[in-house]
């Protein structure tokens, strides 16, 4: 028998299902403790519910310090006396107070154990709060492996930034840094030198000068906010800003960028309206009109700060002036407003509760950006975008990373999460169907945290097929299915090969020039065919491969 193979997507690699296995039998990564401490619900998290954060701090250019305190007010849900508190090393907790009243702690690496006087009876609402500073840990690459970044603008001037998601916001402040259990809303206090300003998310509330020059800014985030979501920004910034009339009314939209590059902010900013209009037409309702939204410089490529979202692409289009599609549709606009915009819907307004289940932030925000372009360009541009990030897709290991130890998935959370939206779609084949299920996501699990299951069930309930072996295939497995087929005795057979137990997804076809909707499993199924000259075409939407067997 002769095989003869052929792909419907970009891409060098051809997995089969025993190089796809040894890749799933890679030697497990060890996790210790503190991974353990950081990434699951210990008991010393789970007895209480955090209501508020007061963040007072100051930012101290001149020895790339912070230093401050941060007030927790908190419900409690089940009677204990111990509390975690994360801060990483090498910053320390010099004293926590509640009722007026010092407390003990102990510290075990980045988790600090506080030890409380006062009876914690069920549902009362309590605060405590934490003094604390150092040096925090330096972003060596932000935003991916960030940390604070300390530079300076071409004029001097200091120029500082937070970016830590899955590093954590520990890193920089005390706080329950699990993402299961996010502030209802946030007082964000920072001092900074008198000629440098701080922006951080929700509404600036306030701006006092103190008697030694330096100025604190007061932002109110009136919203729940994930702990990474949360950012400092200092530096001699200049703003401006306008109303968008979006689905909720005006929208406040301010733009914070460094002095000298005002005029290129003015002209490049333009795609957030844009921006804006589509991805409220997908998604609904921009998620925060009582914060606003902002876009802020950065000094490094941008972050989906809630309200706040950070910009670095030094004011041109694509990714940093590339096309990560490589269709030509990713110059046609500035990829990190728009994607770390996105985020907006899927992060900020629906978040993860444990970092493996990361995809459902990437994935739809990787897909939203072939919306912008459907939006602005028409279908095929958006379809032939989305297409085109296939390249970027390693097949390395699954999406979905390991549970309770704070550990993420495959990078392939991006091109192929949002490859697997795009063919999900497919099945649904009404647009109007397919954006009433997203905008339906945002209304449904409006600032929440979720699970991978919580989007799963949904999405299989509002597309009206059981999509768990889509979700195994496509989210928890690196092969790539593969329709296998061939022509013979006037009957086409074919099947699914190359994938997980009971794969059953339907998928269209071209046969001989006509359009039909195949419904593969694993066994072999066959149908009337004519077998001279056939030729079978997969929906190149589809992200699959195929085999044709011919004698």
């Amino acid at each position: 028998m002769q095989k003869h193979f052929s792909l419907i997507f970009i891409s060098f690699l051809i997995f089969n299902g025993v190089s796809a296995q040894g890749l799933l039998e890679k030697k497990e990564e060890i996790f210790t403790r503190q991974d353990t401490l950081r990434g699951s619900i210990t008991k010393e998290r789970a007895w209480w519910d955090v209501k508020n954060y007061h963040l007072d701090i100051k930012v101290n250019p001149a020895d790339s310090t912070i230093s401050g305190s941060n007030t927790i007010k908190y419900q409690v849900v089940q009677e204990y006396k111990t509390m975690q508190i994360d801060l990483q090393n090498p910053m320390q907790i010099y004293k926590v107070i509640q009722d007026g009243k010092a407390l003990k702690y102990s510290r075990e690496g980045n988790a600090f154990f506080v030890d409380l006087i006062a009876h914690q009876t069920k549902g009362a609402v309590k605060e405590l709060t934490i003094f604390y500073g150092g040096k925090p840990k330096v972003a060596v690459n932000p935003p991916w492996d960030g940390g604070i970044t300390w530079k300076k603008d071409n004029n001097g001037n200091p120029f500082i930034a937070s970016s830590c998601q899955g590093l954590g916001a520990s890193v920089w402040w005390p706080n329950k840094d699990h993402m299961y259990d996010e502030v209802e809303n946030m007082l964000i206090s920072v001092n900074v030198p008198k000629n440098l300003t701080n922006v951080s998310n929700g509404r600036l509330l306030s701006v006092k000068q103190l008697k030694d020059g330096t100025k604190t800014y007061n932002w109110y985030v009136s919203n729940p906010i994930n702990n990474y979501g949360v950012n400092i920004n200092v530096g001699d910034y200049v703003s401006f800003s306008e109303k968008y009339k979006g689905e909720k009314g005006d929208l406040d939209c301010t733009y914070y960028v460094l002095r000298d590059n005002l005029a290129k902010a003015k002209k490049q900013f333009q795609d957030v309206p844009k921006m804006l209009k589509a991805f409220e037409h997908w998604f609904g309702p921009y998620p925060f009109y009582e914060d606003s939204y902002k876009l802020v410089e950065a000094p490094y490529l941008g972050m989906e700060h809630q309200s706040s979202v950070t910009y670095g692409n030094k004011f041109q289009n694509g990714y940093l002036g590339r096309d990560l599609s490589g269709t030509g549709w990713g110059l046609k606009f500035d990829f990190i407003i728009i994607h770390e915009s996105g985020h907006e819907w899927f992060a900020n307004n629906i978040t993860y509760k444990d970092i493996a289940d990361m995809w459902i932030h990437e994935s739809f925000t990787n897909y939203s950006e072939s919306l912008f372009v459907e939006y602005y360009y028409g279908k095929e541009a958006g379809f032939e975008y989305v297409r085109g990030t296939r390249k970027g897709i390693k097949n390395d290991k699954p999406i979905i990373g390991k549970y309770d130890v704070n550990n993420e998935g495959s990078g392939d959370m991006y091109p192929k999460g949002a490859n697997m939206l795009h063919t999900i779609r497919q099945l649904v084949n009404s647009d109007e169907k397919w954006r009433g299920i997203l905008r339906g996501l945002n209304n449904t699990f409006y600032h929440q945290t979720v699970t991978t299951k919580q989007i799963e069930d949904y999405l299989s309930q509002q597309v009206g097929i059981d999509l768990s072996t889509v979700f195994n295939q496509y989210l928890r497995d690196t092969r790539i299915p593969t329709l296998e087929y061939f022509f013979k005795d006037n009957q086409l057979g074919y099947r699914w090969t190359n994938c997980v137990a009971g794969f059953n997804m339907p998928v269209n076809v071209t046969l001989n020039g006509k359009e039909e909707l195949l419904q593969p499993e694993m066994e072999w199924k066959r149908v009337p065919a004519n077998t001279q000259n056939s030729v079978l075409e997969i929906d190149k939407n589809f992200y699959v491969a195929s085999f044709n067997i011919t004698e």
